[in-house]
């Protein structure tokens, strides 16, 4: 996943683009950059924040920085912006999304005059390159800006500052939000919505799926008008959308908290202790349980966040596993010979969940059981970056379905049949989970609950990773 940032502004908007992109910070891990424009055009800065937080990365960049308009990024993946020079001009480009069908684009650059790419580690494309790249083929920023929407297989919002004001553009489907805010004298474009809050900037309003809208320090306005077809990753109130962030006018905490009430409910009673959250993750869905069931709320582990904060998590699996176990400290006399219902936001590859559980035990707890706050995840996502896997098989729920049905080549018909609530298919793979990972018990989110959290039409959500679904 990566987040954006963008301002333009009568006055000098430096602190603003930083404190902006920081607010981000969730949404990336392991590069970040500002482009700022000025009286003598365009700075620069980008950094590696895979083992910092990208304030003490960016400190002294921005106190050198002087302009009126900028943008910034935090990306899990390729650096950005990116400074380009073409026929429409200057330009810094700062883009969201994932794109599937990437040698086939750079082809399509190379017979329509792009003469190279720069390879970034391992011989990969910089996608925000590439889409830069192929805007360029075209005869304005706007028309570049829907020709890539159009052949990009996947998702793409990009912001795009020029000389003359900041090009904001949501990708086609609407699956990632990008929201534009207001203060006397400037306007910025935002992929969360409480980034600008304590900037003095109030909401303006949310672009629609495909919307390109163009801002400057007087004015916002619609140059392609919203797509009517959307369908928003439903995830990001799962899991990735921060507490104060809304999209699509439904806040994240308030869904969260329906979520865990929709858990307890399926539950009824209970005999346990309390019931908490793995955090940060699980916190809102536990209260929103603790509240339905009247079970106490309490928080048997702890986060140690003066030198573990969300932003510094490394990019490879067992770091991050390292770090997720070191950042958790419990708290013995709230787990010490009880029964404990812990609640997350998701298991994806199960190895965390599985050491948080044993740590409850290794602390005394009688019981641990567990609850997730979406469905269980049996598909990469194709359209951001936050499952994409090298294999299927580094989803714990199909590799217990390949382990239940034989085989691992399993049709995506017969995987359907395992995303259905109320199937055999389903208990079987849940208890599989449970035994694998040691739990007292199993429940994850059923997916209609989950929908119904959201208050969103279940036409304008992508729940791809939960059932396949396009």
């Amino acid at each position: 996943m990566s987040g954006f940032f963008g301002v333009v502004s009568k006055r000098d908007c430096v602190m603003d683009v930083f404190f902006g992109v920081d607010y981000h910070s969730h949404l990336g891990t392991k590069r970040a950059g500002i482009a700022i424009y000025g009286e003598n055009g365009f700075q620069r800065a980008i950094h590696n924040i895979s083992n910092a937080p990208f304030r003490t990365k960016f400190t002294d960049e921005v106190e050198e920085m002087t302009g009126t308009m900028g943008l910034g990024c935090i990306s899990d993946h390729e650096p950005q912006p990116l400074m380009m020079r073409s026929h429409l001009g200057n330009f810094a480009i700062a883009t969201v999304g994932r794109i599937n069908n990437t040698e086939a684009l750079i082809e399509r650059a190379f017979t329509e005059g792009k003469a190279h790419f720069l390879e970034m580690s391992g011989g990969e494309v910089n996608a925000t390159e590439l889409v830069g790249a192929l805007i360029n083929t075209q005869s304005s920023i706007v028309d570049g800006i829907q020709y890539v929407q159009s052949i990009i297989e996947g998702s793409m919002s990009i912001l795009l500052l020029t000389p003359e004001g900041l090009y904001a553009a949501r990708d086609r489907m609407g699956r990632t939000p990008v929201v534009i805010g207001v203060k006397d004298g400037a306007y910025c474009a935002s992929f969360e919505s409480f980034a600008y809050h304590n900037l003095g900037y109030t909401t303006c309003r949310e672009l629609g799926p495909g919307e390109i809208a163009f801002l400057t320090a007087d004015s916002e306005k619609t140059l392609v008008p919203p797509r009517k077809e959307m369908k928003i990753c439903t995830f990001l109130w799962a899991y990735y959308g921060f507490p104060a962030a809304t999209y699509e006018g439904e806040n994240v905490e308030n869904v969260r908290y329906r979520c865990g009430a929709y858990l307890a409910e399926r539950d009824g009673e209970m005999d346990i202790d309390s019931a908490s959250g793995v955090p940060d993750s699980g916190v809102a869905h536990a209260v929103g349980y603790a509240n339905r069931s009247g079970v106490p709320f309490t928080r048997p582990f702890v986060k140690y966040t003066p030198t573990w904060p969300r932003s510094f998590m490394p990019p490879k699996q067992a770091q991050r596993n390292l770090v997720a176990h070191m950042k958790l400290l419990p708290v013995e006399a709230l787990i010490r010979d009880k029964k404990l219902l812990l609640i997350d936001d998701s298991i994806v590859r199960g190895t965390q969940l599985r050491e948080t559980t044993q740590y409850l035990y290794d602390s005394g707890a009688k019981e641990v059981h567990i609850r997730l706050g979406c469905s269980p995840i049996l598909f990469s996502c194709k359209y951001l970056n936050f499952s994409r896997s090298t294999s299927p098989m580094d989803l714990i729920a199909r590799r217990v379905i390949a382990k239940l049905e034989g085989r691992e080549d399993v049709s995506i018909e017969r995987i359907k049949v395992y995303a259905d609530p109320d199937s055999p298919e389903y208990a079987n793979m849940l208890e599989e989970i449970r035994r694998q990972m040691n739990f007292t018990s199993l429940k994850y989110l059923r997916l209609d609950d989950l929908i119904k959290a959201t208050g969103i039409d279940p036409k304008y959500l992508c729940t791809y990773c939960w059932n396949g679904e396009e």
